[in-house]
């Protein structure tokens, strides 16, 4: 019992789990209660990061002070999500240092924030999970999840216990898929021309899906699969790892309901 009441987590959802793919929150806390979690979900808002990375510090520091105050009461902050992870956990520091009375508290919640593979490899000890899928899928190191966070061997560790699942190395899957948040909007044909090399490199690995820890990244890979008529699926790491793979693919049309007409 005092494990599990170490292990108090509030989940960090992100705006883009909560707004276009809730399964993937839905996963997360299976996962964690699995590792023998606590989870809770409080009443939150967008991490800050379109605001951060459009030069808006003034808003940045308002909703992150929102941030730091709804998570202040949990042992540790979990997002599906290396890239508000990183939010969180690199640039709330940035964005409250010399400030007396908001560093320390940017800096107490940075210390306990995790991405979710992460935090169940290296804080929960997970080596293995029980999900089946019989798939071959290649992995995207999306930028923030590998480059401000370190994030590389610990899905690919957990993807090789999941039964009937053969994974396949693409070329470059260090590299950007083009999204960016922001970027992607701002440059869009720059991100385009991108996004194709990435879509090139999944297509050659011969692979029927696509995984990832970041939804921007997938959304964008998966949008241009389709663009090009590729049938190749996009998921969250997170919902394999859970073995909750009923829901359509991320873009695919939803499933015609079961049963005759009202």
């Amino acid at each position: 019992m005092a494990e599990r009441e170490k292990r108090h987590v509030g989940l960090f959802v992100t705006c883009l789990v909560d707004l276009f793919r809730p399964s993937v929150g839905f996963a997360a806390v299976k996962l964690l209660e699995d590792a023998g979690c606590t989870v809770e979900v409080p009443p939150q808002t967008c991490c800050g990061q379109p605001a951060f990375n459009s030069g808006d510090r003034a808003t940045s520091r308002e909703i992150a002070a929102q941030i730091i105050e709804v998570f202040a009461p949990f042992d540790f902050v979990v997002a599906p999500s290396g890239s508000c992870a990183g939010m969180l956990k690199i640039h709330y520091p940035e964005l409250f240092r010399g400030d007396p009375n908001w560093q320390p508290r940017a800096d107490a919640l940075a210390a306990k924030t995790h991405e979710l593979v992460s935090f169940l490899f290296h804080v929960c000890g997970v080596r293995t999970v029980a999900a089946r899928l019989a798939a071959t899928a290649t992995y995207h190191d999306s930028c923030s999840g590998l480059r401000e966070l370190g994030l590389r061997s610990e899905p690919r560790a957990l993807l090789g216990t999941v039964a009937g699942l053969t994974l396949t190395e693409m070329r470059d899957a260090n590299v950007c898929c083009g999204f960016g948040g922001t970027f992607c909007v701002k440059y869009p044909d720059i991100s385009n021309a991108i996004v194709a090399k990435k879509a090139a490199n999944i297509a050659a690995t011969g692979a029927s899906l696509v995984l990832a820890g970041d939804l921007g990244c997938l959304m964008n890979m998966a949008g241009k699969l389709q663009r090009d008529g590729s049938a190749i699926a996009a998921r969250h790491v997170a919902e394999v790892l859970a073995g909750m793979t009923d829901e359509p693919a991320i873009g695919a049309p939803a499933r015609a309901p079961v049963g005759p007409r009202p």
